[in-house]
C-alpha cells in the first residue's frame, strides 16, 4: 500500500499492538520428520474461526524472495507456496474457514499504480541483466571462477503475477490439488470450509475479503464475536480490519528485520553487492545460503482501538460521543498521507507528524462544527474544508521546517563521516606492556580501535555471521593479501556510500516563497495565472478521497473512476469543495483479464500475452504504440532514491484499447478464453463438514451449472452452483507439481460459491453489531491508583495467562534483590521459598513499572529481610567452620561494629550468630541498621553518611531504581 513507514509508525507509538506468534514447527526424529498436529488447541490462546490469505503477499516472497536465492523453476516455487501456507495454518489453526484470495482485475483507479509498478519492475530487470553480464565479463577477464550462467529463459519476470497469464492459471490448478490434498489427509483442515478466490474472479484480494466479511456481517445469522485473523503485509490491511468494526479482528504478518544479507546475483554469497563480487572462492563447493526463517508477529487490532479510544476522547461535546464513527474519521484521515489511488499531499509527510497533526486539527473541526467527518463511507465535505482550510495555513511552515531538518540532518551525516575517515587512520597506540613494540604477524587482526563505527559497518553490510565480522575487524597496518583459504565462506563487505550527498536538484523549492507557483509550472505543465486549473485538479483529488472511503465500507463505487494526474494539489487548494457531487457511474464493469494486461504491461512482458495481441505492444503502426514506452522519465520529485519518484508514463485510454482488441478476439485460444473469463469462488468441503452432504446432493441430483442453490451453514451464507473442477467421490486428482503425489480415492467435493446479493442502494452500516463482546483490556487503566493497582495485571501475549513465573537460585543471583551492590563474592544467597511468598507483594509491586509514584514501602517486608539476612550470615559462618576443620574463630572486633553499627545486646545481634569471618572470601554484608534497644544511637558515621538518622522502628521508603538488571534502593 501506498503509505510509506505508516507500519513503522504505528508499531512505534503504539507499541502494545503487536505480539510475536507463538509456533510450534514439526521435529526431525531419526532423519523423519514430524508434523504438527494443527488440529490441537493453538498455543497463542486463541481458538479463531476464520483466516484470510491475502495471497500475492506469500506468492511474491516465494517466487523472487530477496534475502535467499529464488527458487530455480516453478515447481520449486508452487512448493514454497505450499510451504508458506502450512505454516500459517498451524500458527493461526482455523476452525471455520480457510480464505485464499489472489488479486483479480484492480478497479481502474489501482491499475495506474499497478502499470507504474510493472514497468519499473521491466526496466529494472533489463538494467541488472546487463550489470551482471558486464561483470561477469571482467571477472571472467580476470581469470575469476564463477558458477555456469543461468540461462536466459530461466530469468523470472514477476510482472506474470497478474491475472490472466499463464503462470497465474497454473497457480490456480496447483492451489486447486494442495487444497484437496490437505483436507483428505491433514487432521487440522478436515472440518473447515476453503474458499478459493483465484485471479478471474475480479477485485484486490484483500478487497475480495472485506466484501465477503462486510456481506456476511450483514447477515441476521451472523455471529458478532466471530474470530477473525488476516495475513497480509500491506498497510492498508490496518485500516480495513479497523473499518469492519469487527471487536476480534488480528492481523499476521512476517517481522520485519532491517539490513537482512542478500545473496550475490553471480556468485549467491551474501555481504556484498553485485559490483563488489570477485566470483567463488577456487576450488570450493558453490553453496546456497539461505537465510533463517522469518519469524511473524501478530498486529492486534482490538489494542489499537484501546489506543485510539483514548487517543481520539473529546470530553465535552456539544453531542453524543460515538467512538466507532470517531474510529471511521480517522481511518479517512489516513487517507490524505497516502494510499493506492492518490498520491499522498506535499505537506503531508507520515515522518513529520502528519497523522498527528492531522488528529489535532480534526479535534477542533468536530469541536467547532458538532459533527463527524464520515458517516458508514459517505464524507461531509463542509468539515473537510475546514480542515484543508487549517491545514493550508500551516504550509509555509511546514516545507521550511522540513528543509531545515533535511539540512541539519547532511550535517551530521557529513560530520560522523569526518569523525570516521579520522579514526581509520588514527595510530594505534596501545602503551599497554613491554611487548608492545614486539614483531606482529601480517594476517594478526587487531582489537577494535571503535566500537561505535565497526557497530555501524556491520549493520550496514548487513552482516550477521562471524565470519562477516572478523571481515570488519580493521587492523592497523592491513595484509597484503589473503591466503585462498581464509578467503573460504568470507563474506566481502560492502564499500562505503562515497555518492555525493549534497542536495538533490529541486527545482520547486518549497521552502522558497512561490513554491506554488512553481510546483504547477513544472509538475503540471501550466502557467502561474491559471488558477482555475488547480482548483479542478483539488476537485479531483477531494472526489478521488471519496471513492477510496467508499471502496473501504462499500465496496467498489466506480470501476472506471481514477485520477487523471501523477501529483497532487496543496492543501491551500481545497476551496469550496462543500458542493461537489460524491456520486459515480453505476454499472460499470471491470476489465477482463487479458485487457488489464494490455493496460498495465510494459512490452518487454510481452510472453505473458496472447501473440496475436504482443503485436500491438511493439508495431509501430500500432494505434496503442504509445501505451508502451520502451524508455520514461522518472521524476525524484524532491526525492534522493529512484523507487521513490514519480514514474511519467502515459494513462491508458480504454476507449482505444478496447477498439484496438476488438479484430483479435476471434484469434484467442481455448486455453487464453479460459483465462479471459470473470469466474467465481470456489467452495471445498469435506467429509467432517456438516455441509458436505447438500453438496454431494447438487451433484446426485444432476443440478444445472447455471441454477444457484442457497447456501447457509456455520455462519456462511450465499449462493452455489457446481462445477466441472470438482473431482468425483472417490476419484483421482493428479499432481500438477512434479514430485508431489496423486490423490487417491478423494472424498473432497467443490463447488462454485457467491456471496449474498442485497439490492441497489444498501448500505452496510459501519458500526458494532448488536451481542458484540469486547475482549479483554490489554492497556493499563489511565485512573489506576497505588490503591488498586496491585490487582492489575499486564497481558503477555495474546490472551491473559495466570501462570506465575519463579527464579531459581541463579536468577535470584542476578537480579541481587536483597544485597547492596558492594557486597561479596557470596553474598548473593537467594532468599529461601519463605521469604519468596513474603516479600511476592513487594516484588509485584516493582514489576507494575507504575509511575505515578516511585515510593515503596518495605516496612512489610522488614523483619522477614533481617531474618534471611541473619540465617544466610548463620549458614556461611557454619560452611566456614566446617572448611576449616573447626579451627574458625569469630572476629567481632571494632571493626565490625564501625562497619555496621553497634550490634550489642539486641535480638538480631544473637539471631545471626556471635561470630564473623574474618576473610574477605566468606564476608557477608547486610544492610546497615541500627540495632540499640533504645534507638538512641544511629550508628557509625558511615551508616550515618548513608542512611541518616533515622531510627529503627521506622520503616526505610526508598526509590526503585533499574540499573544493569539490579534492583537498588536509595533514600
Amino acid at each position: 500500500m501506498g503509505v510509506p513507514a505508516f507500519f513503522r509508525w504505528l508499531s512505534r507509538k503504539y507499541p502494545s499492538v503487536i505480539v510475536h506468534c507463538v509456533e510450534q514447527k514439526p521435529v526431525d526424529v531419526n532423519g523423519t520428520k514430524i508434523p504438527v498436529d494443527s488440529s490441537q488447541p493453538n498455543p497463542n490462546g486463541v481458538e479463531f474461526d476464520n483466516l484470510y490469505l491475502d495471497m500475492n503477499g506469500i506468492i511474491h516472497p516465494c517466487t523472487h524472495p530477496e534475502d535467499r536465492p529464488a527458487p530455480r523453476n516453478e515447481d520449486e516455487m508452487m512448493v514454497a507456496i505450499f510451504e508458506c501456507i502450512d505454516r500459517l495454518f498451524r500458527i493461526v489453526r482455523p476452525r471455520k474457514l480457510l480464505y485464499m484470495a489472489i488479486d483479480g482485475v484492480a478497479p481502474r483507479a489501482k491499475m495506474n499504480q499497478q502499470r507504474s509498478r510493472r514497468f519499473r519492475a521491466s526496466k529494472e530487470t533489463v538494467e541488472k541483466i546487463n550489470e551482471v553480464n558486464r561483470v561477469r565479463a571482467e571477472l571472467l577477464l580476470k581469470g575469476a571462477k564463477l558458477p555456469a550462467e543461468k540461462p536466459k529463459e530461466d530469468h523470472f519476470d514477476s510482472n506474470c503475477i497478474t491475472p490472466g497469464t499463464p503462470f497465474m492459471a497454473r497457480l490456480s490448478d496447483c492451489l486447486h490439488y494442495y487444497i484437496h490434498d490437505r483436507l483428505n489427509n491433514d487432521p487440522g483442515w478436515n472440518g473447515i470450509k476453503v474458499i478459493l478466490s483465484d485471479a478471474n474472479v475480479p477485485g484486490e484480494g484483500e478487497h475480495k475479503i472485506m466484501d465477503y466479511i462486510r456481506r456476511q456481517r450483514a447477515q441476521p445469522d451472523h455471529d458478532p464475536n466471530t474470530q477473525h485473523c488476516l495475513c497480509g503485509a500491506d498497510a492498508d490491511l490496518i485500516m480495513l480490519g479497523l473499518a469492519t468494526h469487527e471487536p476480534n479482528f488480528t492481523i499476521i504478518r512476517e517481522e520485519f528485520k532491517p539490513n537482512k544479507p542478500r545473496p550475490c546475483d553471480i556468485c549467491g554469497q551474501t555481504g556484498h553487492d553485485l559490483k563488489d563480487c570477485i566470483g567463488s572462492a577456487p576450488d570450493v563447493q558453490e553453496t546456497q545460503t539461505f537465510s533463517s526463517e522469518q519469524d511473524f508477529i501478530f498486529v492486534r487490532l482490538c489494542v489499537l482501538r484501546e489506543y485510539l479510544e483514548r487517543e481520539l476522547a473529546m470530553p465535552n461535546l456539544p453531542f453524543k460521543y460515538e467512538f466507532e464513527r470517531a474510529l471511521d474519521d480517522w481511518v479517512f484521515m489516513c487517507f490524505f498521507v497516502g494510499n493506492d489511488f492518490l498520491p499522498h499531499l506535499p505537506s503531508l509527510e507520515i515522518r513529520e507528524g502528519a497523522i498527528d497533526r492531522l488528529v489535532r486539527l480534526y479535534k477542533d473541526a468536530v469541536y467547532k462544527t458538532g459533527g463527524w467527518l464520515t458517516d458508514s463511507g459517505e464524507v461531509n465535505l463542509d468539515r473537510v474544508q475546514l480542515i484543508m482550510n487549517e491545514l493550508g495555513k500551516a504550509e509555509d511552515e511546514i516545507f521550511k521546517k522540513r528543509q531545515q531538518n533535511e539540512l541539519a540532518f547532511k550535517a551530521r551525516e557529513k560530520a560522523k563521516k569526518r569523525r570516521t575517515e579520522f579514526n581509520q587512520f588514527r595510530p594505534d597506540w596501545r602503551l599497554v606492556n613491554d611487548t608492545q613494540f614486539a614483531p606482529k604477524r601480517i594476517n594478526e587482526a587487531s582489537p577494535v580501535l571503535n566500537a561505535r563505527q565497526e557497530a555501524f559497518e556491520i549493520r550496514k553490510a548487513g552482516m550477521h555471521t562471524s565470519a562477516g565480522v572478523q571481515t570488519l575487524l580493521r587492523t592497523s597496518s592491513e595484509p597484503a593479501d589473503l591466503d585462498k583459504q581464509d578467503r573460504r565462506g568470507v563474506k566481502r563487505p560492502l564499500e562505503d556510500d562515497d555518492e555525493d550527498d549534497d542536495q538533490v536538484h529541486d527545482e520547486v523549492r518549497l521552502w522558497e516563497d512561490g513554491f506554488k507557483d512553481r510546483y504547477y509550472e513544472s509538475k503540471f505543465d501550466v502557467t502561474p495565472n491559471q488558477h482555475d486549473f488547480r482548483y479542478s485538479v483539488a476537485l479531483h483529488y477531494i472526489r478521488g478521497l471519496c471513492w477510496v472511503l467508499k471502496y473501504y465500507y462499500q465496496g467498489c463505487a466506480s470501476w472506471k473512476w481514477y485520477y487523471p494526474y501523477h501529483y497532487a494539489p496543496f492543501a491551500s487548494d481545497f476551496v469550496n469543495i462543500a458542493g461537489l457531487s460524491t456520486e459515480f457511474e453505476s454499472d460499470t464493469q471491470p476489465f477482463r483479464p487479458l485487457e488489464q494486461l494490455m493496460g498495465v504491461f510494459p512490452a518487454a512482458s510481452r510472453k505473458h500475452v496472447p501473440e496475436p495481441w504482443s503485436e500491438l505492444m511493439t508495431d509501430p503502426d500500432s494505434p496503442i504504440i504509445d501505451f508502451y514506452p520502451e524508455d520514461f522519465k522518472i521524476d525524484l520529485n524532491g526525492k534522493k532514491f529512484a523507487w521513490q519518484g514519480v514514474a511519467l508514463l502515459p494513462f491508458v485510454d480504454e476507449k482505444r484499447l478496447f477498439k484496438a482488441l476488438e479484430p483479435y478476439y476471434s484469434k484467442l485460444t481455448h486455453e487464453e478464453i479460459r483465462r479471459n473469463i470473470r469466474g467465481d469462488d470456489r467452495l471445498y468441503v469435506s467429509k467432517r463438514n456438516p455441509s458436505y452432504k447438500f453438496v454431494m446432493g447438487l451433484y446426485q441430483q444432476n443440478v444445472s451449472s447455471t441454477i444457484e442453490s442457497a447456501f447457509a451453514y456455520e455462519g456462511i451464507r450465499g449462493t452455489v452452483l457446481v462445477t466441472e473442477q470438482c473431482v468425483t467421490l472417490g476419484g483421482v486428482l493428479h499432481s500438477p507439481v512434479k514430485g508431489l503425489t496423486t490423490i487417491m480415492h478423494n472424498s473432497v467435493m467443490c463447488v462454485n460459491f457467491r456471496d449474498p446479493k442485497y439490492p441497489r442502494g444498501f448500505i452496510f452500516p459501519a458500526k458494532a453489531l448488536k451481542g458484540a463482546q469486547p475482549p479483554a483490556r490489554v492497556l493499563k487503566p489511565q485512573d489506576l491508583d497505588a490503591a488498586n493497582s496491585r490487582n492489575w495485571r499486564p497481558t503477555i501475549g495474546m490472551v491473559p495467562s495466570n501462570k506465575s513465573v519463579t527464579l531459581d537460585s541463579a536468577g535470584h543471583r542476578m537480579l541481587g534483590h536483597f544485597t547492596r551492590a558492594d557486597r561479596g563474592p557470596y553474598s548473593n544467597v537467594p532468599p529461601p521459598p519463605s521469604i519468596a511468598r513474603n516479600s511476592r507483594n513487594f516484588r509485584q509491586h516493582d514489576h507494575q513499572g507504575f509511575q505515578q509514584s516511585r515510593k515503596y514501602d518495605v516496612h512489610q517486608n522488614q523483619a522477614s529481610l533481617y531474618n534471611y539476612v541473619a540465617n544466610s550470615y548463620s549458614s556461611l559462618n557454619n560452611f566456614a567452620n566446617h572448611q576449616s576443620g573447626g579451627n574458625y574463630q569469630s572476629d567481632n572486633t571494632s571493626t565490625n561494629s564501625n562497619r555496621y553499627g553497634s550490634n550489642t545486646n539486641n535480638s538480631y545481634n544473637s539471631s545471626r550468630g556471635s561470630s564473623r569471618p574474618s576473610s574477605n572470601y566468606y564476608s557477608f554484608r547486610p544492610p546497615y541498621h541500627n540495632n540499640n534497644n533504645n534507638g538512641g544511637n544511629s550508628g557509625s558515621d558511615e551508616g550515618r553518611a548513608r542512611y541518616g538518622d533515622r531510627r529503627p522502628s521506622e520503616p526505610y521508603r526508598g526509590r526503585h531504581e533499574t540499573s544493569n538488571n539490579r534492583f537498588n534502593y536509595k533514600r
